[in-house]
């Protein structure tokens, strides 16, 4: 089933900005994507990166989401948000460059909202969800990068 950002707003009770088109079909991707200051990437393509800890408290996703990450001096959240039972989420985890807020299991489409950004649909799987920094070359010293925000 196609969700719209009507629908999901709806569902969820969560508000987006007026400027969105709200009969949008939310499109639901199964590999990297990013919204604002977020990255969603699959876990097996961190493989090397990040870890979930042996013994990670899995939490369901309740149906008002998780706030993933409130954007800089307090700005927008970004919510993860799924149906009853359908994902799962941990902070319990491994990060070497230091990115990761979290990790998510879906058994079924779960969406990442914004109320600047909209949503973006997450597919069925494994994810991690991480910061975007900016900057060049390799992250040998934290302090030539910065995150981005939005």
């Amino acid at each position: 089933m196609t969700l719209t950002l009507s629908d999901l707003t709806r569902q969820t009770g969560l508000d987006v900005l007026d400027h969105l088109e709200m009969d949008a079909a939310i499109p639901v991707l199964d590999g990297l994507q990013a919204q604002g200051d977020l990255i969603v990437v699959p876990l097996a393509d961190l493989a090397d990166a990040v870890t979930v800890e042996d013994r990670a408290r899995w939490r369901p996703v309740p149906p008002d989401g998780v706030e993933v990450l409130r954007g800089g001096a307090g700005g927008n959240p970004h919510t993860l948000v799924a149906e009853p039972l359908s994902c799962r989420w941990t902070e319990d985890l491994h990060d070497r460059d230091g990115l990761a807020l979290g990790v998510l299991r879906a058994d079924r489409p779960v969406h990442l909202m914004h109320p600047e950004h909209g949503a973006s649909g997450i597919a069925p799987g494994t994810y991690a969800i991480r910061r975007q920094r900016e900057g060049r070359g390799p992250m040998i010293n934290r302090s030539t990068h910065t995150y981005v925000y939005d």
